[in-house]
């Protein structure tokens, strides 16, 4: 697609032979003889790139270009100034100029200033877009939940986030730590730095180390070239460390030593690393018993958890789960609803996957639905099996039905979601083990 370049200068010729150039390279040019022409050109269509000279009658090119940056901060400007004015140039720059030429230019350099000024413009385009997803997502505002639990957690967020302290959220897999941890970012004086994360989980002691500290060629077997590590990318910024309490306790020694110093070495490395990173933590293990245990360290704990923040699990606060659900569905497809019963079928499910299953079941239903509502036979029989008995749930067909095969059904059941687990399912029934067993022998169901 052709770019739309606003070239502005006072001289008809330049005008003409940059236009020419451009053209020829496959642009859209437009042409304005002053800086308030150019301004005027600015309510006709928004360019891609403005070619500006600096030395103008009236409305100078500085003067411009403080105008246009006003209204248009991340649009690429090349300013074009006098041979040898350095001074000019570094002016020019100061204000916001992304490249500049010194008059007379090369034509194909005049090209490849243009070619590279319009990559920088994208990449601060997409660097905005990305930036307003950050803000939508990961703020506290975008977190669903008006669960008790939840406005206390999100009230901690906006408390510590401009804090420097390090904190660790627990909580199953799939509660949203990772959100809560953007959050924080988002939320404290580092925003708009790094935000580096690393899931510690089935990572061997080597590799996690690797990728913790960065490495130098030929540290070991495969090093080709020297790589930072997560600690030097995240420098100025944070660091999310997920599931940190499946590291080892080598691992945790260095990594108590990068915390009290803030610097290391990379592996195969004596140079020393200074950084300033601010580190957040989260994992579904019982620390303090793994303390006891011998598999963490104490002062370790001690050094991340200075602020602890727990995830409560989905079927802890399903109040939320039908906020959680629209939202989901909002996103996914929204011209499709939930009506109330598949609501509360949602709402009786226990969620063994927390938010994360949640997410992927409404996705999931509104890809396979048929029409605009998603009822209860476009949800998993799971959701529609783990629901709690009610008067709603339990209807007697008009011409009837034998009250073994509703038993027997309900016994398969309950062995099916118990994955065979008698006892369990004997609980689930309401009824004693004895009698389970005598029911599964009646039925056939050892089979």
């Amino acid at each position: 697609m052709p770019s739309n370049i606003l070239i502005v200068d006072d001289e008809k010729n330049m005008r003409f032979v940059v236009g020419r150039a451009l053209s020829g390279a496959g642009h859209e040019v437009r042409q304005a003889s002053s800086g308030e022409e150019a301004l005027t050109a600015f309510d006709e269509s928004v360019p891609d790139l403005v070619i500006l000279d600096q030395r103008m009658p009236g409305m100078g090119g500085l003067a411009a270009l403080t105008e246009i940056k006003k209204e248009h901060p991340g649009l690429p400007v090349i300013m074009l100034t006098a041979h040898g004015n350095v001074e000019s140039a570094v002016q020019a720059m100061k204000a916001g100029a992304t490249e500049y030429l010194t008059k007379p230019f090369d034509v194909e350099e005049l090209k490849l200033t243009v070619a590279k000024a319009l990559k920088v413009g994208k990449l601060e385009r997409e660097v905005d877009y990305l930036r307003g997803e950050l803000d939508r997502d990961y703020d506290t505002s975008g977190i669903i939940g008006e669960s008790p639990q939840m406005k206390r957690i999100l009230e901690t967020v906006s408390r510590v986030a401009a804090s420097e302290a390090s904190v660790m959220i627990y909580g199953e897999s799939g509660t949203g730590k990772e959100l809560i941890a953007r959050a924080l970012h988002e939320q404290s004086t580092r925003r708009g730095k790094p935000f580096i994360q690393l899931s510690c989980a089935a990572l061997p002691e080597t590799l996690l180390e690797s990728e913790l500290f960065g490495y130098e060629k030929g540290a070991f077997t495969g090093a080709g070239d020297s790589k930072p590590g997560r600690f030097e990318l995240a420098d100025t910024g944070t660091l999310f460390l997920d599931e940190i309490g499946d590291i080892s306790l080598t691992v945790q020694v260095k990594l108590l030593r990068v915390l009290e110093q803030m610097s290391f070495e990379r592996l195969g490395g004596s140079k020393t690393i200074n950084v300033d990173v601010r580190l957040i933590g989260a994992t579904n293990r019982d620390l303090p018993s793994m303390i006891k245990q011998g598999q963490f360290r104490e002062d370790l704990f001690y050094r991340l958890n200075v602020i602890p923040i727990n995830m409560p699990p989905l079927r802890e606060r399903r109040g939320d789960i039908s906020l959680l659900a629209k939202h989901f569905l909002t996103r996914f497809a929204p011209d499709k609803n939930l009506p109330d019963g598949s609501l509360r079928l949602l709402e009786a499910y226990h969620w063994p996957g927390n938010v994360r299953e949640l997410q992927n079941m409404i996705e999931r239903a509104t890809i396979l639905s048929q029409g605009k509502t998603i009822g209860p036979e476009d949800l998993p029989a799971e959701v529609r099996l783990g629901a709690p008995l009610s008067s709603d749930a339990i209807r007697l067909p008009a011409e009837g039905v034998a009250l073994e095969k509703v038993e027997r059904e309900l016994i398969s059941q309950a062995l099916a979601r118990t994955d065979g687990n008698r006892t369990r399912a004997a609980e689930l029934l309401g009824i004693s083990r004895h009698t389970l067993l005598y029911r599964i022998e009646k039925y056939g169901l050892e089979k």
